[in-house]
């Protein structure tokens, strides 16, 4: 395992598990913007969990990289699915939101490669 790896595998953990906390939360910055797409205010808890769960799930891969490379899949697919979501909102500027959240989640999986 690489420094970069160690260091991108962290980041990107804090990033999920910060999004995570702020949907628990309800932060009004995170769920408005979820509402104007049209996501039931229902789901908040389970996106909530499973943006935690991928933390964890990142975190844990640094000692089992099967689950490193497992939680970063699920993650890449949960924010590709926030992406396909904004689009059908027809929000095009809220497009990079998810993707700040995605683009070192697809880094750590990369180095772990």
């Amino acid at each position: 395992m690489s420094t970069a790896h160690l260091i991108v595998t962290a980041l990107a953990a804090a990033m999920v598990a910060f999004s995570a906390v702020s949907v628990f939360r309800r932060a009004k910055w995170a769920v408005d913007p979820m509402a104007d797409y049209g996501i039931p205010m229902s789901w908040l808890p389970w996106l909530g969990t499973a943006k935690a769960a991928g933390a964890a799930g990142l975190i844990a891969g640094l000692f089992i990289p099967y689950v490193g490379a497992a939680a970063a899949i699920a993650l890449i697919l949960y924010f590709t699915g926030a992406v396909i979501a904004v689009l059908r909102a027809r929000w095009y500027a809220h497009i990079p939101f998810p993707l700040v959240y995605a683009a070192p989640v697809i880094a750590a999986l990369w180095l772990a490669a």
